[in-house]
């Protein structure tokens, strides 16, 4: 072994990691708000629970959204609405007057009976009244008044803008069009003209709307009023009370304490921004480190493939960012996220533990970039677990929508349970909230097909596929059947025998089955020259001890390369890889022994390469096939010589250090013995002898 190159790539291993770990604390660290975070949560009603809050420093008591909302339309109402006269509407008006007033006079100058023979001879001062009239009118203002004013009635106070002055006047004092032909009507009669009727109809023809409401100044008068508004009432002193502890949170309280938050995070600057900063930096940190703590310790397998690390670290990143954008925006809730794809789709690959710890620490981080708190922490930690309790499958389309209704119920009961406590009523359970969890369970089944995506693009093994390739009409499965049956059955049995045991200690029984079919499929490359698919002739009788041994150390190499050139998935390639550890031909080494008693024997020869199993899951198929194989040597074994067979072949595997980097425990590898001689001994029990006829 090159110590100097397992020295670098151990090194470059962990360099890898590290650089990993701390580019996932910086990216979710750059997601820190820029402010304080106000460490109190309330709610009006319920009873403080901290201890007594004295103010740290002074601050002004701020009006509720309800005062100001009352104050603003207050202000609002007292801004009358803006008429503006609009002056070319007089010029326009007199203007034609004048030509109207001698299109009539010649019109009547052409009637033989003509009565106004008088004004014709002299009509300036006809003319100059209706001019001084209209123009008298038009300065005072004919309104057209907007439907909404019409009906607050004569009292209501309008605002006139006539050049560059305002005045006010009430609704009965102005005129429309209609009053204004009216006044006139009562006017003309009483004036020093002898030919008012004249006048009559031009004027009326004239009298036209001057005065027009004006949105604008309105609104621009109405923020002036509205600027005049102040947000606070009040100062609290520092030192002052706030609430105490146990005391309910009245409103006029929880003004107080909205006020204190405002002003709490309203005091910052650059050196607090780093602080801050600062402070989600160590937090991240504290939960990645913890989190690869128990990587490193309890899931080794992860820590130490770099792609499957890199698929864990993954879900941290990508939720913090998907909980950032979202609360980025107005109409979305974080609870429309689907946090339990995470333990479903790690749950398939890995285990269940890990699983709820990924589950854990992804929540725990989104919640410090959430503004929802710990109701947002405890609806997603209380999902996360149903899932795991469900055990969603998705092998099994029933079952993986029925845990979706159970995810959906359990945020249902969650949040009507947050809701009877901190509201007293059902307010929070309304559309939206509903709305937004129900989108939640839609998304989250997006978890199925993102299984086959994540399969290829990290190189995991789906349970879906491993189901795929324990199908007996696989064409390497189906070929291993018909040129070497014994190796067929032989797989069978071990499948059997590991199932079982991989089932008692809580393994992955599929995976070790699927494992347990393909682990000798090298072997029908050369079928005679293992045992079991020999009929009376042994090959190796032709052969050196050192030939023979190779070809047997071979069938693992072989079962490698046909396991790459048909695409089974690196997991299955481990279990061919390690089924032998790092063993002897044990029979084949003894009988070069017995040969060559004087000559120097490189053991490694007779020595498969190995490694040697590091899952539960491997080291069990390694028992399992040697306990399956050595059976078979047994003539007629009783219970007895079958458990003692067991607990040779295991103490062996021990003795040989072959279990030295497996998972399974002391405690487990008892419970596999028990399996393994209760299943071995229904295989070989003694068979009743018929009696003989006649």
């Amino acid at each position: 072994m090159d110590w100097s190159q397992l020295f670098k790539r151990t090194h470059f291993h962990e360099f890898a990691n590290t650089l990993l770990i701390i580019s996932v604390i910086l990216l979710i660290s750059l997601l820190a708000p820029a402010h304080l975070r106000f460490r109190y949560a309330y709610e009006p009603g319920q009873p403080w629970a901290y201890k007594n809050l004295n103010a740290p420093f002074d601050f002004s008591l701020m009006k509720s959204e309800e005062e100001l909302a009352r104050e603003r339309k207050e202000v609002i109402s007292t801004v009358s609405p803006v008429y503006v006269i609009d002056p070319s509407v007089t010029r326009d008006q007199i203007d034609r007057f004048k030509q109207n007033f001698f299109t009539q006079l010649e019109s009547v100058s052409r009637d033989p009976y003509n009565p106004f023979a008088d004004l014709m001879r002299d009509p300036a001062p006809y003319i100059s009244y209706g001019e001084n009239y209209l123009r008298r009118q038009y300065q005072r203002g004919i309104i057209e008044l907007k439907e909404q004013h019409r009906r607050e009635g004569p009292a209501f106070v309008i605002a006139v803008v006539n050049g560059n002055t305002l005045r006010e006047y009430t609704l009965e004092s102005l005129s429309d069009p209609a009053a204004a032909r009216r006044m006139l009507g009562d006017t003309l009669p009483f004036v020093r003209l002898p030919h008012t009727d004249f006048l009559l109809p031009l004027l009326e023809e004239h009298l036209q709307p001057n005065l027009f409401y004006n949105d604008s100044i309105t609104r621009q008068m109405q923020q002036e009023a509205l600027a005049g508004i102040t947000e606070r009432k009040g100062l609290i002193k520092q030192g002052d009370l706030i609430i105490a502890k146990g005391a309910l949170v009245t409103k006029d309280v929880y003004q107080k304490l909205e006020s204190f938050r405002l002003e709490f995070e309203r005091q910052k600057s650059d050196w607090k921004f780093y602080s801050v900063l600062a402070g989600y930096l160590l937090l991240i940190s504290l939960l990645v480190v913890t989190f690869t703590v128990y990587l490193k310790t309890f899931a080794r397998l992860i820590y130490n493939r770099f792609n499957r690390l890199l698929f864990i670290m993954m879900w941290l990143v990508l939720y913090s960012y998907l909980v950032y954008v979202v609360e980025n925006i107005d109409i979305l809730s974080v609870n429309i996220i689907p946090f339990c794809i995470v333990p479903i789709i790690v749950k398939t690959f890995f285990t269940e533990r890990l699983a709820l710890f990924t589950h854990l620490m992804v929540v725990l981080i989104a919640g410090f970039l959430s503004s929802l708190g710990y109701n947002f922490i405890f609806l997603q930690l209380m999902a996360g677990i149903v899932v795991l309790l469900a055990k969603v499958d998705t092998r099994n389309w029933s079952r993986f929508f029925y845990s979706h209704l159970f995810i959906f119920l359990s945020y249902l009961v969650g949040l009507t349970g947050l809701s009877l406590i901190q509201e007293g009523n059902l307010s929070e359970v309304n559309a939206s909230s509903v709305t937004a969890i129900g989108l939640n369970v839609f998304l989250t089944l997006s978890a199925y097909p993102l299984i086959p995506l994540l399969e290829r693009l990290f190189g995991f093994t789906s349970p879906m596929t491993l189901v795929e390739l324990a199908d007996m009409n696989q064409p390497l499965l189906r070929e291993l059947a018909l040129r070497a049956p014994g190796t067929m059955q032989h797989s069978l049995q071990v499948a059997h025998l590991a199932e079982a045991a991989a089932r008692r200690i809580g393994a992955d029984e599929l995976t070790v089955r699927v494992g347990a079919l393909y682990h000798d499929i090298g072997k029908k490359s050369n079928p005679l020259f293992f045992i079991e698919n020999q009929s009376g002739v042994n090959p190796h009788e032709e052969l050196s001890k050192l030939d023979s041994a190779r070809i047997i150390i071979g069938h693992v190499e072989e079962g490698v390369q046909l396991a790459k050139k048909h695409h089974l998935p690196q997991l299955i390639i481990d279990f061919i890889r390690t089924h032998h550890g790092t063993t002897r031909v044990e029979y084949f080494y003894r009988s070069y022994l017995n040969e060559n008693e004087q000559a120097d024997i490189d053991e490694s020869l007779f020595r498969y390469p190995g490694p040697r199993p590091t899952t539960k899951e491997e080291t069990i198929l390694m028992l399992a096939d040697s306990l399956e194989a050595s059976c078979k040597s047994l003539k007629s074994p009783t219970g007895e010589d079958i458990d003692k067979l067991v607990d040779t072949i295991i103490d062996g595997k021990l003795h040989l250090r072959q279990l030295e980097d497996s998972q399974l425990s002391f405690r487990e590898l008892q419970e596999c013995k028990i399996v393994f001689r209760q299943l071995l001994r229904s295989i070989h029990h003694e068979r009743i002898q018929y009696p003989k006829l006649g």
